[in-house]
């Protein structure tokens, strides 16, 4: 079972791979609609209702990934708000430099 749960969040953390296997299903169920018709499934209970069951997992599905989508934005907004970067470069600038107010002058904003 480790190999199985192990390709399946590989498959889960590729959203390039996931937008791929989404759009080739898609086209799958386009060009089942025409066969479906042709072969008379739409009068099938058993068809119509496995379609109906693959439209509510997928739907569930969708709703999900969207939902650890906004989950993974939500923290990492929380992260960059929690973070203060302007206050890392000016300590990093000063511990790098020797910045000091030029002789004369009590601030960089004094009026001339």
């Amino acid at each position: 079972m480790g190999p199985v749960k192990s390709l399946w969040a590989m498959v889960q953390g590729d959203p390039v791979f996931m937008r791929r296997v989404n759009g080739w299903l898609a086209v799958f169920w386009i060009l089942m609609i025409p066969v479906s018709l042709m072969m008379g499934w739409l009068n099938s209970v058993v068809y119509v209702s496995a379609l109906s069951l693959w439209a509510l997992v997928s739907g569930h599905w969708s709703a999900w990934q969207a939902a650890r989508v906004e989950v993974a934005q939500m923290e990492d907004a929380e992260k960059r708000d929690k973070e203060d970067l302007v206050a890392e470069v000016v300590a990093a600038l000063l511990a790098r430099t020797n910045v000091e107010p030029a002789p004369g002058e009590s601030s960089v904003f004094s009026p001339r």
